[in-house]
């Protein structure tokens, strides 16, 4: 349904041009602005660009390609005051103009001006994505306290299954803020087809209304099966310990209508989220939050397109405004030091996590996001501390643990803890049997230690069934032939690996040595050249001056000085 939904957000956005209109000049002196704002824009630097676009429009204010372009500028930004200005001025001229009216929809449904957004609606024909339009019809019509109306509208979302789904969703979610908990309840279990679970926030908007229903126990087991298939969310914890607890949980997924429209640009943006489609995503994302200022996940998402064009500072930005207090900060706390590490202060992502640890010391994300942060800054033995005090905080361990065993062994094994390494890979698979990744790093850690090679082989063969397309687990498979002396055997997976990953120094390096001890030398020369010209890749793992000496004397020399 994924990608249903993205199609159908695609399909309503050919019209859409995003800084990419180049207005007619009045004057030479307005091409500098211009030229100045768009190379910004094609850095996605919308401060700069929003600065530049408002100087050319201020030698041209009744060019309708200036406007928009600073209308887009402004909304990722997150800018929507300055951006409503600029989308009435294009809306008198082209009242169809879909990003003018999506930001003119938005301040109305803020302002609970609901005849507004239906006047707005009504005059974009077309422009708005059909499954936003659909929605927040529904959602206007709750604004103005018809339910009935309401529930007409999402009924009538039948065009696909995407539209129907989410159509039936939003009636829950109507139904229940109007207190038919029953019935919301009913739609959101889902029948035949199972819960209605489309997204976080549905299963969320479910566990609280069972809760209104005196069914706590069906809610908790609800959010317990959801936290089973993946690692802690500190959110649906919370929710959860409330309702086993017995405390009072209110449903407040949904309590204005406004905050149900946000809902339906959120899902949108997160439709759009695509490399084709980031910055239109980005502007769905802006509005959701702006339309309800509560909707953390709506900031969350926007800094996480924004971290994907490197404006870190502005993805920074969209993170500081989740309180303390929010089920919420611990998340947006994990995000923001991550930002901070990819924008290259890792130093300063560390002492995020490191303060966010010290004050939220029970909470395992919070524990394996630090290890995660001092692994990458091959810190490995405080990582393998981090990690630790995760583990120790579980009760019992299950298969979604497995990656905590996982990631501390990898930092034991650096650390050059080898036995503790080896203990935890081994309970990684007693949780995870068939895990690929934790199979090929143990596997061809014995291989590279000599130890335990047919097990080795064992592992990596079934590593490579699970990931056929892996080239690092294909090289594992192809290097465990070459270290059992089963060269002949090693050439296929060695040459498949290559082809996985053509530019990775010790890969190439390996099909040398294959095709050296098969008799290739020419071709294993090559490969040794290739190697060095990619080398020594990350981590410097290819001991570049030992390719060297393969290539001076062969690599029967190398392995003999070696070997005494």
């Amino acid at each position: 349904m994924p990608n249903l939904i993205a199609k159908l957000a695609a399909a309503a956005l050919m019209g859409l041009a995003l800084s990419a209109q180049a207005p007619a000049f009045a004057a030479s002196s307005l091409s500098g602005a211009y030229l100045a704002a768009m190379q910004a824009d094609f850095r996605d630097d919308y401060a700069v660009s929003a600065e530049y676009y408002d100087r050319a429009l201020a030698e041209d204010p009744d060019n309708l390609a200036l406007i928009q372009n600073a209308l887009v500028a402004r909304v990722a930004l997150g800018d929507i005051p300055a951006a409503r200005a600029l989308a009435d001025r294009l809306a008198v001229v082209q009242p169809e103009n879909q990003v003018a009216a999506l930001v003119r929809l938005a301040v109305a449904l803020k302002s609970d001006d609901f005849a507004t957004a239906t006047t707005v609606l009504q005059a974009s024909g077309e422009g708005i994505n059909p499954l936003l339009a659909g929605l927040v019809s529904g959602w206007i019509e709750v604004g103005k306290d018809d339910f009935t109306a309401a529930q007409a509208k999402f009924d009538a979302m039948t065009g696909n299954e995407a539209l129907a789904a989410y159509g039936q969703f939003h009636k829950a979610l109507a139904l229940a803020m109007a207190g038919d908990f029953v019935s919301a309840e009913a739609i959101l279990a889902g029948g035949e087809n199972g819960p209605l679970h489309l997204n976080r926030a549905a299963l969320i908007a479910h566990a609280e209304v069972l809760a209104q229903i005196d069914r706590e126990a069906d809610a908790a087991a609800l959010l317990n099966e959801a936290l089973s298939t993946g690692m802690p969310d500190a959110t649906l914890v919370a929710l959860r310990d409330r309702l086993v607890a017995g405390e009072e949980v209110p449903f407040d997924e949904v309590t204005e209508a406004r905050d149900g429209a946000a809902e339906a640009f959120l899902t949108l943006a997160e439709a759009l989220n695509t490399e084709d489609t980031a910055r239109v995503a980005l502007i769905h994302a802006r509005l959701a939050a702006y339309v309800s200022p509560g909707m953390v996940e709506a900031d969350l998402l926007a800094a996480d397109i924004l971290e994907s064009e490197g404006q870190f500072a502005l993805a920074t930005e969209a993170l500081t405004e989740v309180p303390r207090d929010s089920p919420w900060f611990v998340v947006s706390e994990i995000h923001r030091a991550n930002t901070q590490r990819i924008a290259g202060d890792a130093a300063g992502g560390i002492a995020t996590l490191r303060a966010l640890a010290a004050s939220h010391t029970d909470q395992i994300e919070v524990q394996s996001a630090l290890g995660d942060a001092l692994r990458s800054d091959n810190q490995f033995a405080p990582a393998v501390a981090a990690y630790t005090a995760a583990i120790d905080l579980i009760d019992k361990p299950t298969a979604v643990h497995w990656v905590l065993y996982y990631t501390r062994g990898i930092s034991n094994e650096r650390a050059g803890n080898w036995n503790d390494a080896e203990a935890d890979f081994r309970e990684a698979l007693v949780l995870r049997p068939d895990q690929p990744v934790v199979l090929n790093y143990l596997g061809y850690s014995l291989v590279e230690k000599g130890q335990d090679l047919d097990e080795a082989l064992d592992m990596i063969q079934r590593a490579v069934k699970g990931q056929p397309d892996d080239g690092y687990i294909t090289d594992s498979l192809g290097w465990v032939y070459y270290r059992l002396g089963r060269y002949q055997d090693a050439v296929a997976p060695m040459e498949r690996a290559v082809e996985l990953e053509p530019v990775d120094p010790v890969v190439n390096d390996h099909l040398g040595d294959v095709l050296w001890m098969v008799g290739r030398k020419r071709e294993a020369d090559f490969q040794w050249r290739r190697a060095l010209s990619f080398g020594p890749g990350d981590g410097e793992d290819l001991d570049m001056d030992r390719v060297r000496k393969k290539l001076e004397v062969g690599l029967d020399q190398v392995l003999a000085e070696e070997n005494g």
